[in-house]
């Protein structure tokens, strides 16, 4: 996977800043349940699973039976999941036809050859199994409060496929998109919390910034903590649904 190196500083920062509680995750629950069927057994691919967080929601959900794979191994040696294989996008280490759902949480971004990464799903997932990919696409930022403090972050997020590219890329291998709607998740218990629990290496796009963007968002996030009230951080991402 491409922009970041995913190393030992990302995947700690990844393990102790990317998690969300139940607050967080109860519309994405919900969200999943619309387009995914929910029934104990069900196999789902997590792809680039990273530290688990998803793969051991969806069991704990679902009594689903997840596949999570994930390309970087200092991610694979921290994953809260139990079983975690190392893997690429473009090759997946499954059997044709034998996954009922593929999740793609906070990757596509990763992903340069997405019609070849496309084109393996489309082996992969039996007739009619969705794609459901969660994420931040170009143009679709203004949901995150992050980018409130960081604006100069907004230009790394417009390098990211925009939803049409995205649906480009997978319409190559038959896959069609049947939903896009944005899911509302608590970020943070406030922004104290937030600013408290920041970790650079475990986003993309600050990773990417200049250090001195990076110290003026600090400075603009924490000024804000301080005069806000303790209200809960709410963020909405993208979720596309692809058949």
């Amino acid at each position: 996977m491409g922009r970041i190196a995913y190393d030992e500083e990302q995947a700690g920062a990844f393990a102790a800043g990317r998690g969300l509680g139940p607050d967080g995750s109860g519309a994405w629950r919900a969200a999943v349940a619309r387009h995914l069927p929910a029934r104990p057994g069900v196999r789902l691919l997590d792809l680039g699973a990273g530290t688990g967080v998803w793969s051991v929601a969806f069991r704990q959900w679902y009594a689903a039976e997840v596949l999570a794979v994930e390309p970087a191994a200092a991610m694979r040696a921290r994953c809260a999941y139990p079983v975690v294989v190392g893997g690429r996008a473009e090759a997946l280490p499954v059997a044709a036809a034998s996954l009922d759902g593929a999740w793609i949480s906070t990757v596509i971004h990763h992903l340069p050859d997405l019609p070849a990464v496309a084109a393996e799903l489309r082996r992969a997932l039996r007739p009619g199994a969705p794609v459901l990919i969660r994420s931040v696409f170009a143009g679709r930022g203004g949901g995150v409060s992050l980018f409130r403090w960081f604006p100069e972050a907004l230009r790394v997020v417009e390098t990211y496929p925009t939803v049409a590219e995205v649906c480009a890329a997978f319409g190559t291998a038959g896959f069609e998109p049947v939903a896009l709607e944005s899911v509302p998740q608590v970020s943070a218990p406030s922004l104290a919390a937030a600013a408290a629990g920041l970790r650079r290496a475990a986003h993309t796009p600050l990773v990417l910034l200049d250090d001195a963007d990076y110290e003026r968002g600090v400075a603009r996030l924490r000024a804000a903590a301080d005069r806000t009230p303790r209200a809960p951080v709410v963020d909405s991402l993208d979720l596309l649904v692809l058949r």
